[in-house]
């Protein structure tokens, strides 16, 4: 369990809204032309009071990005936790990542408008990895090849959905509902 869930929830409150003002400036005005001073000036508090929080922009961002890989981390000992992975433990592990990546999709819009902001440093390395674990523990290896690319493929199905369809005319919802279930279709394919 992290250390800040044991934070008083008036100070993860404050993190989060730390957070959120950041990430918007962030994806507004560029990751590098936003300063921890515009970031504090648009929360009302002083530099010292953000700096209390968080001491560098890679700490914001890094942060949200700890956040999504707890998250992911519970889907992987879901996993881990059965003998076999059953198609329906596999519908429930995509479902699961999707309300994550849907949840999170500030941070992956961030991501995709400044890719390297964060390219290198380490907590995007081990995003990196739980990613490539969760895929592994997916893909039934003992399956033909097209039918592992297919349950591989659930969950760029869900990342992908911003590229495919970046039309902001778009709903965000009915874009999360047609990722969940192209997502859906790819890991419940059977045959070869």
């Amino acid at each position: 369990m992290s250390e800040r869930a044991f934070a008083p929830r008036e100070t993860r409150d404050t993190r989060a809204r730390i957070q959120e003002i950041a990430l918007d400036l962030f994806t507004e005005q560029g990751y590098e032309a936003t300063s921890l001073r515009e970031i504090a000036e648009a929360l009302g508090v002083t530099k010292a009071a953000l700096y209390y929080h968080f001491k560098t922009k890679e700490d914001i961002v890094a942060g949200m990005i700890i956040d999504r890989i707890a998250s992911l981390d519970l889907i992987i000992e879901h996993l881990r936790s059965h003998v076999t992975v059953t198609p329906e433990v596999r519908r429930a592990a995509i479902i699961r990542y999707a309300e994550g990546a849907y949840e999170g999709r500030a941070i992956t819009r961030f991501m995709e408008r400044n890719p390297t902001a964060m390219k290198h440093h380490p907590v995007m390395l081990r995003m990196r990895e739980k990613v490539v674990e969760l895929s592994e523990l997916l893909i039934d290896h003992d399956q033909p090849l097209t039918l592992r690319l297919k349950h591989g493929l659930a969950l760029f199905a869900i990342h992908a959905v911003g590229f495919m369809l970046p039309d902001p005319k778009i709903d965000e919802n009915e874009k999360y509902e047609a990722s969940l279930k192209v997502a859906l279709e790819l890991i419940e394919a059977t045959g070869s």
